[in-house]
């Protein structure tokens, strides 16, 4: 998202987690800017009943946590290490300087939350469908998209059946059901276990 020799000029420090270490939790007020260098995040909470629900994963390049940190409110959400990981993080202060100094970079980070904005839209009204395969296809073109795949070639889904289940409020029962239907109908193919769109 920044470019490196950017969050370094402004003072960004490398941190690692452990894969399963928290890098916040919800309810924590944000203090810093992150950004992945390897490995991935995913952003969650859970339900009353202990369900989990995944609002977000981001893996290398990609910032997380943002809106509450330009908002000053609490983290709605909190943010764990699915691998072992490494990430800058620049102080609240130093990370709005460096947005006022370099406009492109502004730009930038604009439409990576408009981005955002625009997948939970989608998703928001996906969810309070009960077609689960609807919210499934609805998620696989969502990522297709975001990677820019052609429409005519075949995309590999990187998400394990739980993911897709934790993203969409699903069961991952009805999750793996839902998926053979799917191939069935020949909008889905699976090949050794992976799904492709």
């Amino acid at each position: 998202m920044i470019e490196e020799d950017i969050l370094l000029e402004f003072g960004a420090r490398k941190l690692h987690f452990k894969k399963g270490e928290p890098i916040f939790s919800q309810g924590d007020l944000p203090k810093y800017y992150y950004q992945i260098i390897s490995g991935e995040i995913k952003m969650n909470n859970y339900n009353e009943e202990g369900k989990e629900f995944i609002q977000g994963l981001f893996s290398n390049g990609n910032c997380f946590g943002e809106p509450p940190l330009f908002l000053d409110r609490p983290y709605p959400a909190g943010a764990v290490a699915t691998s072992d990981t490494s990430l800058y993080a620049l102080p609240k202060e130093t990370f709005l300087k460096l947005l006022h100094s370099h406009p492109d970079t502004n730009v930038a980070m604009t439409v990576n939350l408009a981005q955002r904005l625009y997948y939970k839209a989608i998703m928001a009204s996906e969810i309070s469908s009960q077609d689960a395969e609807h919210r499934i296809i609805t998620l696989i073109d969502y990522f297709k998209n975001v990677i820019n795949e052609s429409e005519n070639e075949q995309y590999k889904v990187t998400l394990t059946r739980q993911q897709i289940a934790d993203l969409t409020g699903l069961r991952v029962e009805t999750v793996i059901r839902a998926i053979k239907s799917l191939e069935k109908q020949g909008e889905l193919s699976i090949n050794e276990r992976k799904i492709y769109r």
